[in-house]
Parts: C-alpha cells; structure tokens; sequence
C-alpha cells in the first residue's frame, strides 16, 4: 500500500468545556448572592462537618430536630443563626437574625470585595477548641483531665462562641447586630485574640494543657 493511499486521521474538533454556574434559590447560594462552592476549608478536621451545600433558604423549620445527628444536614449558616435567638432580646426572632447575618454578610462583601462566607468558615476554624477537660472522679476525689474534641463538638462550641461574642457586643451599646457579627466573625477569621471566641478557645486550651 502507498503512502498516497493511506489516509490522514481527521482531526477532532475541540470540545468546549461549560462551566456551570450555581443557580439561586436551589440550595447551591447562600441568600441568592454568595457561592458555597469556592469556600475552602483550612482546617482538615472540620471539613467533613462544615455543611454548605444545602444553604438556598436557611429555615428547615426543625425539620431535623429529633433525628440522630440530624443537625450534620443543617447548614452552618442556619445552625449560627440559631445560636443568635437562643437566649437574650433575640431569643426566637429567627428573621431578625437572618437579616441581620445577610446584612453583616453584605457588609464584609462591599467592604473586601470577596466572598464572606470564606471568612466565616475561617472563623470557625480559629475559634474551634482543638481539646477540653473534664473531671474524672477518683473515690471522692475529682481530678479535671484533658480530653481531645471531637470535630462534631469542635465545631458546635465555635458557632455557639461567635454569636455569644456577637450578642454580648450589642448589651450596653448602640451597636447592631448586624455590626457585632461583622466585628465578631472579621477578628476571629484573623486569629485576633480580642474576639470572643478566639479568647475563649485560647482559655479553655491554656486550661486543658495545665490538667494534662
């Protein structure tokens, strides 16, 4: 056969890659404007806890609420939200916290001009204790032991702290909630030691390491 004869592979045209954009209001925005999936999460520990990937409304209305570990399928904007109403002036005013979270969400988003949500998962990770203690008994004895956190308590205890930082902000001041959570969420995704929660965290570690 010669080499006329032998015929040149046709070439492939090249195949376009379409990126899918998240589409609002089917679980994959927050409040419609921030994208879920560009956050990352530092802290490999929590990672697999941090729940964003249900986030379209945040209102499950206790959906969850007796099943085992039913608070996993929440996401974490609607469990800090909770945490906001558990007790003081704001206790159950579960829309005025919602718009107070998407206004300090609004707010950090003009002012750096990148997605909030980032900062919020970074001050999780900050303000998440890495170990408690607890008291073991000892005849009548009880002595306080260290004992290393689970991620899933790891991650309950720093949603708790930052909106108790956010509301103890707002006792005594003409401050918003809406500028406390800013404040709160902005100095603990830096690691400032001036936040709430990040305070706390350093307290109960400095407290862990001396029982051990």
């Amino acid at each position: 056969m010669s080499e006329e004869e032998i015929e040149a592979p046709e070439e492939q045209a090249p195949v376009e890659v379409v990126e899918e954009k998240p589409i609002a209001g089917i679980g994959t925005l927050v409040f419609g404007k921030y994208d879920a999936s560009e956050v990352v999460c530092r802290d490999p520990g929590l990672a697999p806890y941090i729940n964003l990937s249900t986030v379209g409304t945040p209102h499950t209305g206790g959906r969850h609420a007796n099943a085992w570990f039913g608070k996993a399928k929440l996401s974490v904007v609607e469990r800090f939200i909770n945490k906001l109403m558990r007790t003081g002036k704001y206790t159950g005013k579960k829309q005025g916290a919602i718009k107070a979270f998407e206004g300090a969400l609004d707010s950090m988003a003009e002012k750096s001009g990148e997605n909030p949500l980032q900062s919020f998962v970074d001050a999780i990770c900050h303000a998440a204790p890495m170990e408690e203690i607890t008291r073991i008994k000892f005849g009548a004895v009880s002595q306080p032991k260290a004992v290393d956190s689970s991620p899933s308590r790891r991650l309950d205890v720093a949603l708790a702290h930052l909106a108790a930082g956010a509301q103890q902000g707002t006792s005594k001041s003409k401050r918003t909630l809406t500028q406390c959570i800013i404040n709160e969420i902005t100095k603990a995704s830096q690691g400032d030691v001036t936040s709430f929660a990040v305070a706390k965290k350093e307290e109960v570690q400095r407290i862990a390491a001396s029982a051990r």
